[in-house]
């Protein structure tokens, strides 16, 4: 379960005289029947608030579960789980806190906080040399030192892109024994990240070839909201 502070937020802008007691704390588990909270208070403020609360909260509820359902897959290996941006407009801040309760890692939060090397920064480049070496040229001007991850398509482009030195290579829609082949080349110099194609149903395997991380952008572009609901019960006039 998540998003819980968020909904009482939501509840405690619409009127600030709202009680919200809170039966489960964020993240854990639930079941069917169970009830999450209660909210005393006018009928009128909760019912204002009532769908933006609950639209939050099976969201996040239902990405946290995914996330979970991942992490799990993957324990006993060395591979992580990550998000991506593929997120809601709007919701990037509540999407990838989701994520978080459910156990996995955010990668970067906007184009700000990382730089990303993907297939059209390279064609615009000519090249992933030449790409990593603009970045680099960027970062000594701005005198940052933000971490710089490269995409590649295929050994060849792996080998380009640990030549260039950068702090993680993703390995986009490779096969299982391609990656297979990219942690035995790589050898613990770079880290690796499996993008692509990968599934709650595969991605044990790819975690087992070895690779640090595993992005999966249907934790928050595919999302199975939790069915929670809000029963009004009002009490009796004394």
């Amino acid at each position: 379960m998540s998003g819980v502070a968020v909904a009482q937020q939501v509840f405690e802008l619409v009127d600030e005289e709202v009680v919200f007691n809170l039966f489960f704390e964020e993240g854990s588990a639930i079941k069917k029947g169970d009830i999450i909270a209660e909210v005393e208070g006018s009928a009128a403020s909760i019912l204002v608030a009532e769908r933006t609360a609950l639209n939050f909260l099976q969201r996040m509820s239902g990405i946290a579960t995914a996330a979970s359902e991942y992490a799990k897959a993957v324990v006993g290996t060395k591979a992580k789980i990550l998000d991506t941006r593929k997120t809601a407009p709007g919701l990037r801040v509540t999407d990838k806190l989701a994520v978080k309760t459910g156990g996995c890692l955010n990668h970067r939060t906007g184009l700000y906080d990382m730089y990303l090397i993907k297939d059209n920064h390279i064609e615009a480049a000519g090249s992933i040399s030449k790409a990593v070496k603009l970045v680099k040229e960027h970062q000594q001007e701005n005198e940052t030192s933000y971490k710089i991850e490269v995409e590649v398509k295929n050994i060849d482009e792996l080998h380009e892109a640990l030549e260039s030195g950068v702090d993680v290579i993703m390995l986009d829609n490779f096969c299982v024994e391609d990656m297979i082949k990219a942690v035995e080349i790589t050898n613990n110099n770079c880290l690796l990240e499996a993008s692509g194609g990968i599934t709650i149903e595969n991605v044990r395997e790819v975690a087992e070839t070895g690779v640090d991380y595993i992005s999966i952008g249907a934790l928050t572009h595919t999302v199975t909201a939790l069915d929670i609901s809000l029963d009004l019960k009002l009490k009796p006039k004394e």
